[in-house]
């Protein structure tokens, strides 16, 4: 698949989440077979831009891979503004956030509530891709409300005015992340317009992921919960699509080096204090997977037992004090 003049190197991407898809975590899931990692969300609106959170999120020009940064809000002109500036830092594609359901996000009209407005839906595309010489892209929903599932006007819109590529949640804003996801209307999206089709939702398998690309028809399929404390499944995939056989379990040595390096990646980018505080939520998942792994690691370890030492995990203060836990944790395991 490509994004504009950019050759992904695979059909399975990172979706952008926020507070969770930083600089660290992307790196971390292109270097293990994500084809493209979409950055955290950032906000449109330039007065925000000089809190610690933004000024992360808008330097783009150091990371690894192709440089996709998420911009979101409600005026065309301000979201313009947003494009130039993050293209100025080094990012290489735009992408507009039209799918978060968040309350917050969406009393401001932005995110999915711009769903319910189709005309400021075009008066946005337009003014974004007018703005820019790198290729915008755009991530919705499908619908705001089961009676208002309007994801194939929209994608429509989306592809007169510009727009290189779509990612679809298979579910409506009033959905939230409850319930299942739906990939019907997916596959009525793919069928109504010939840029590229992003399929997003409950894709947590490498079977799910099969049965999603082939019901949907997408060109590409985008993971976001089922990547936290897995990056290693956009490998996974991209080996089940091209063979049709899983890979093996990683093992102990590699799940340790890929843990242990995202939260000293998470350290060296946030510094001791935020960098701890982040690092707690990703081993936290981290343990789970290694919980619910079919294999397992340790005789006698289930999820009472990562209970008990996320509950530790989340009581320490400092780097060295999270990576000597860890270690013994670890440690703990027959391999």
């Amino acid at each position: 698949m490509k994004i504009g003049p950019y050759q992904l190197k695979s059909q399975v991407m990172l979706a952008p989440m926020a507070g969770i898809t930083d600089q660290p975590f992307r790196e971390i899931c292109c270097q293990l077979g994500a084809g493209l990692a979409v950055s955290e969300m950032i906000l449109a609106n330039p007065k925000v831009w000089n809190t610690e959170k933004s000024k992360n999120r808008m330097v783009h020009s150091d990371e690894a891979g192709i440089r996709s940064v998420q911009i979101a809000g409600s005026c065309p002109d301000e979201l313009a503004f947003a494009a130039k500036v993050n293209a100025d830092n080094g990012a290489q594609i735009i992408d507009i956030n039209m799918g978060c359901p968040a309350k917050k996000v969406n009393k401001k009209l932005a995110g999915s509530a711009l769903l319910k407005e189709p005309a400021q839906v075009e008066a946005i595309v337009k003014s974004v891709v007018q703005a820019v010489d790198i290729p915008v892209t755009l991530k919705i929903r499908t619908g705001w409300c089961e009676n208002s599932r309007n994801g194939v006007e929209i994608a429509k819109i989306a592809e007169d005015n510009g727009i290189v590529s779509l990612a679809v949640h298979g579910r409506t804003r009033n959905d939230f992340y409850k319930g299942n996801a739906e990939y019907d209307t997916i596959k009525a999206i793919k069928q109504s317009i010939s840029i590229p089709v992003v399929a997003n939702g409950d894709i947590t398998s490498v079977e799910k992921a099969e049965q999603v690309l082939n019901h949907t028809g997408a060109d590409a399929i985008m993971i976001g919960r089922g990547a936290q404390g897995r990056p290693w499944i956009f490998r996974e995939i991209n080996h089940f699509l091209a063979t049709g056989s899983k890979m093996k379990t990683p093992s102990l040595d590699e799940v340790r080096a890929i843990l242990l390096g995202h939260v000293n990646a998470l350290h060296q980018f946030y510094g001791d204090f935020k960098g701890v505080r982040f690092a707690r939520k990703h081993v936290s998942w981290y343990i789970q997977t290694l919980a619910a792994m079919d294999e397992g690691f340790s005789e006698g370890f289930n999820d009472d037992q990562g209970k008990m030492f996320r509950a530790t995990f989340n009581g320490l203060e400092s780097e060295g004090e999270q990576l000597e836990t860890l270690n013994q944790f670890l440690d703990s395991f027959v391999a």
